[in-house]
């Protein structure tokens, strides 16, 4: 499970649109086959509530999704704590420790 996140150097970009990261072609089949199911969810929510099914059972399927998206960024944070933060802070950038709060705030919302 090969990862790192490099930082461009390009002027022209900001800060956050030059970082990048680097998963395993593993890791991004796994985030990618995640992120299609949940897309095939939400398009069944939308056909619910375009047949008029009843709001629990569309409540559900909502619920479900967001559900498996938590997950999908759960997968995610693991990852980026484990490349990204730690090779920042072995960089000597602590800036990546308030970064990652205000991160895993949005996340756990």
């Amino acid at each position: 499970m090969e990862q790192s996140c490099h930082s461009g150097t390009d002027v022209h970009e900001d800060h956050a649109s030059a970082r990048k990261s680097s998963h395993s072609q593993e890791t991004k089949n796994n985030l990618i086959s995640r992120l299609n199911r949940i897309e095939g969810q939400i398009r069944g929510i939308k056909g619910l509530i375009d047949k008029d099914t009843y709001c629990d059972d569309v409540l559900n399927q909502i619920a479900a999704a967001q559900s498996a998206l938590n997950s999908v960024g759960k997968l995610l944070l693991e990852h980026h704590m484990n490349s990204c933060v730690i090779d920042r802070i072995r960089e000597g950038d602590h800036e990546v420790v308030k970064e990652l709060m205000v991160t895993m705030n949005k996340l756990i919302k």
